[in-house]
């Protein structure tokens, strides 16, 4: 299977079912109340974090996730079925993130992790919802919620124990072929590795999680190269293995593969300079520099880096070697969290409600006035204008946010067409404009 650690997806929710409008119809009950029942709630998306899952690849021809459609109520107060929720399974590790802020919305790292990603729409009430003392047949209902829609990036960081990183060449795989189960493509050119390959190093009853990345480039916190997308795994390993090829056939001195490494994560994130470490001097079986040896060493020793001189393809050190990484992984506890249930904070419509309507006029022909107001088009959506009350339901709701106002301050005649969402209509203003009686605009409070 391909690896894919970074890939975008769209999410859509559930549309919510409409609320019925209907009366009692029963013999001997001639004037029935209302019973309309409410529609039902779309369908949620939810991502969930599976520990049998080590890669993104699901995802590289499937970016498009929807949930199902509540449906309608009905008379007899019979509410409407909620949509069907999507889940969709993701590996742990997985970062979600809003690719337009950049904001991270979760971190889905225990099996189990769960994240509401997009929300269903809202059942809309029926007329049965709307009977008061004062108001004893309502003639209208309201129509579902659309459900939410988010385009949203996934980043997956490997949760492995080790991770053995090291310039391009320096031997990685063939030293994770060494000492794991793993059979990665191994040659004698840089970049054979792209992709980062994972084996498991089983010492006393341990099962050792060990992560070949690929091979790091001076600029790599740039993003040059193949940058962050090797930068990213290390994060959460918990011993990294610096591979220096000590070889004379090397392009790079050993002391300056060690500082470019250091240089990197320093730029990157200084964190990665305080992880548990240990430096694996490779490739012994070739002709070596004692001189490069030594200077690499006596730095190692200064910052009391434990060093190992080995050779991965003859196999040499490499049991001393192993044991010590079973031994460090023993001693540094793996992070331990419960399962937990994320959510994407929700609109807070009392926060749209002090937002000030905005109108914008379209120039051209016939001139049209945009109305934008993020609670006004939301609830303009939930009206079923073929119903008798619909009409005066929103007269009163330009009323309250004072839109006939803004309209005239503007500049709005009789017959001008106004749009606010989706909806058009020709305005007909309540009163006469005051620009005709001499008094000036009126200014929207």
């Amino acid at each position: 299977m391909r690896f894919l650690d970074v890939v975008k997806i769209f999410v859509q929710a559930g549309k919510a079912g409409n609320g019925s409008l209907s009366f009692r119809r029963e013999k001997f009950v001639p004037r029935g109340g209302p019973d309309g029942g409410d529609g039902g709630r779309g369908g949620h998306i939810f991502f969930v974090a599976d520990e049998r899952l080590q890669t993104l690849a699901d995802f590289e021809y499937r970016h498009r996730f929807l949930a199902g459609d509540g449906t309608h109520g009905k008379g007899g107060k019979r509410h409407g079925a909620s949509g069907e929720d999507t889940i969709v399974t993701i590996p742990c590790g997985t970062i979600v993130i809003d690719p337009v802020t950049g904001e991270v919305l979760a971190d889905l790292t225990v099996h189990g992790d769960s994240l509401l990603v997009a929300r269903g729409g809202k059942g809309g009430r029926g007329n049965a919802r709307f009977a008061s003392s004062r108001r004893n047949a309502p003639r209208f209902s309201e129509m579902g919620g659309d459900g939410e829609t988010r385009d949203v990036r996934l980043e997956l960081k490997m949760l492995a124990d080790v991770g053995l990183i090291g310039l391009p060449n320096a031997g990685k795989s063939t030293l994770l072929s060494a000492i794991s189960n793993s059979r990665p493509e191994i040659a004698g050119y840089p970049f054979t590795t792209i992709s980062p390959n994972l084996g498991m190093l089983a010492v006393d009853n341990e099962r050792i999680i060990i992560a070949d990345v690929p091979g790091l480039i001076e600029g790599a916190h740039q993003n040059k190269g193949l940058g962050h997308a090797f930068l990213r795994h290390i994060e959460r390993t918990r011993l990294l293995v610096y591979v220096i090829d000590l070889s004379e056939e090397s392009l790079v001195p050993p002391i300056e593969q060690w500082s470019t490494l250091r240089s990197e994560f320093n730029e990157f994130n200084t964190e990665l300079l305080g992880f548990p470490s240990v430096v694996a001097g490779n490739k012994i079986d070739l002709p070596c520099s004692s001189s490069a040896h030594f200077e690499l060493e006596n730095a190692l020793s200064v910052l009391k880096i434990p060093f190992f001189s080995i050779s991965a393809l003859a196999g040499e050190g490499i049991s001393e070697f192993i044991r010590y990484i079973a031994s460090v992984i023993q001693r540094v506890p793996k992070p331990q969290r419960e399962k937990h249930s994320f959510e994407i904070e929700d609109v807070k419509h009392a926060l749209l409600k002090r937002e000030k309507p905005l109108i914008s006029k379209v120039e051209g022909e016939d001139g049209v006035f945009v109305v934008n107001h993020s609670e006004v088009e939301r609830l303009i959506k939930r009206f079923n204008f073929e119903q008798d009350e619909a009409l005066g339901r929103f007269t009163a709701l330009m009323r309250h946010y004072r839109i006939e106002d803004l309209l005239i301050a503007r500049g709005a005649r009789e017959g001008d067409t106004v749009k606010i969402g989706d909806i058009e209509f020709d305005f007909l203003p309540e009163t006469a404009s005051p620009m005709e009686e001499g008094s000036g605009p009126v200014e929207g409070r």
